[in-house]
């Protein structure tokens, strides 16, 4: 009975070794697999690349530009021809500020009076009148006076007919392709005429200069004094940025634009806005009244809540890029180049930055940079960024580590997350260790589970004993034979101790009798 017990018991440990063992198994395959699934998830799926474009307008055509990299949002009819009215001022104030010092004197001669007064907007300046260019912009812009427009182009191109050809000029330089320009103010005029997306480049142009910003945002304006007329209180026209002709339409996004109208055009409309750190123009052409301001609002509040702005310098590691080391001898130098911290893309909230594809391109002679990585989606342009090339100028070992006021250096390095990985590989090293040990103390495990089962369970020692001894008269008789009887205790009658037999005694006893 014995032996037997002892045979089950090295059955079960053995039963339960193999399955413990096949726990372990699978658990670290397990563990394996995730890992592995991590690791290269984030390669292998990508978003599906999709533009949100589920919005209408009843303008005859529109665009939405996000400034900053020229990615358009939004488009309705953007290279259909159309008269501007004038919002021609965006570009007569842009030659202007690219040609003339703020405080040059205009006078104002009789074409630029009599011609464009009247009917049109205007405020009323005289014949020989001089005022600074920056009162005549505000005038322009603000009040949208024609006859300030007009004595701006004659300022700025000598002759009218002059102007005309900078005008054209710089369209062609932005990149116009459907635009014409015959006067400087937007009257109506066969040969006058510009399309959504080239207004878009003109207003993207116009608004990286400083002092544009603030004339198209101003709400209202005290021209001063001159030598014929007294100050002159100019109000911001535009319904979206000022109350002046009601608050209706106010736009708590808007930051600056233009107004215009005509017979002719139509409403027109430019408009910047600016929220969550991205600033979108929108221009509108062939509308009506609200429709021009319902319209761009619309717009606006659909692409803030579709589109979002990115650094590129926060995502990418210049050594991963594929092309960058084909560009020069930039494979050498990777350690001194840098992505240009300004350089944004704009994608929908749908798409990470990794859905975009990069292409990195020689840069321009006479840039500052030495190359350019530009990003598309969804076969649109979305920005980029320019890579910098920075020499050290210390003479000792560069601490690129330390800021510039610490003895470092400016130079812009890619940090590797140690610390992730180091927990990776600890949590990893854990496991396995875990998974060792139990491995080694699987012996001593079964053997304790086994013990514990057999001491719950009715196979129990103690059950075993009293089974044993109330099995059969037999039984009974057997078990007798090994207590200490006289004939037992025949080899110690002179003590009258009892003899202390062992087990293998009492064994090879019965076998005797």
């Amino acid at each position: 009975m014995y032996v037997f017990w002892e045979h089950k018991e090295k059955i079960e440990r053995v039963y339960y070794m193999k399955k413990i063992k096949k726990w372990i198994a699978m658990t670290m395959a397990g563990l394996i697999t995730t890992m592995g699934i991590m690791g290269t998830a984030s390669i292998d799926v990508k978003a599906e690349a999709y533009w949100p474009s589920n919005v209408s307008v009843d303008s005859g055509a529109a665009v939405v530009m996000e400034v900053e990299t020229g990615t358009i949002l939004y488009e309705k009819n953007m290279n259909q021809s159309y008269y501007p009215a004038s919002i021609t001022k965006v570009m007569t104030a842009l030659l202007a500020l690219e040609n003339c010092d703020l405080d040059e004197i205009i006078t104002f001669s009789e074409t630029a009076v009599y011609e464009n007064e009247g009917d049109t907007s205007h405020i009323a300046r005289e014949v020989g009148e001089e005022m600074t260019m920056e009162s005549a912009l505000y005038g322009m812009m603000l009040e949208s006076a024609n006859e300030c427009a007009w004595a701006i182009g004659e300022h700025v191109g000598g002759t009218m007919d002059e102007f005309i050809n900078m005008m054209n000029a710089k369209a062609k330089e932005l990149g116009c392709t459907g635009t014409h320009f015959n006067n400087p103010n937007g009257l109506p005029d066969p040969d006058h005429y510009v399309t959504a997306h080239d207004m878009a480049l003109i207003a993207q142009a116009a608004y990286k200069i400083p002092k544009f910003q603030e004339l198209c945002g101003t709400r209202a304006y005290t021209i001063p004094a001159d030598n014929k007329k007294e100050a002159y209180n100019c109000n911001n026209t535009h319904g979206m940025i000022s109350n002046h002709r009601g608050s209706e339409h106010l736009y708590e996004y808007a930051v600056g634009g233009k107004t215009g109208y005509t017979d002719e055009a139509g409403n027109t409309l430019v408009t910047y806005a600016k929220k969550d750190g991205m600033t979108l123009l929108c221009v509108v052409l062939n509308s009506k009244n609200p429709a021009h301001y319902n319209d761009t609002e619309r717009l606006f509040e659909y692409c803030f809540c579709n589109f979002s702005v990115k650094k590129v310098a926060d995502y990418v590691n210049l050594p991963d890029l594929e092309d960058v080391k084909a560009v020069g001898s930039l494979s050498d130098k990777i350690d001194l180049i840098r992505i240009d911290p300004s350089g944004v893309v704009v994608l929908p909230n749908t798409a990470s930055f990794t859905d975009a594809e990069a292409k990195v391109s020689p840069a321009k002679k006479g840039s500052k940079a030495v190359a350019n990585v530009e990003y598309t989606y969804a076969g649109k342009n979305v920005g980029g960024a320019d890579i910098i090339y920075e020499k050290s100028k210390t003479s000792s070992y560069p601490f690129h580590n330390l800021s510039e006021e610490e003895g470092g250096t400016k130079l812009k390095y890619f940090r590797i997350d140690f610390k992730t990985i180091l927990l990776v590989l600890f949590i990893a090293a854990l496991l396995l260790l875990v998974g060792y040990v139990i491995h080694l103390q699987s012996g001593k495990i079964l053997l304790y589970m086994h013990r514990h089962t057999r001491k719950k369970g009715p196979d129990s020692g103690k059950y075993r004993r009293i089974h044993r001894r109330k099995s059969t008269p037999a039984s009974r008789k057997q078990a007798s034979r090994s207590r200490n009887t006289p004939r037992s205790m025949s080899g110690n009658q002179k003590t009258g101790k009892p003899i202390q037999r062992t087990r293998r005694s009492r064994t090879n006893q019965r076998k005797r009798h």
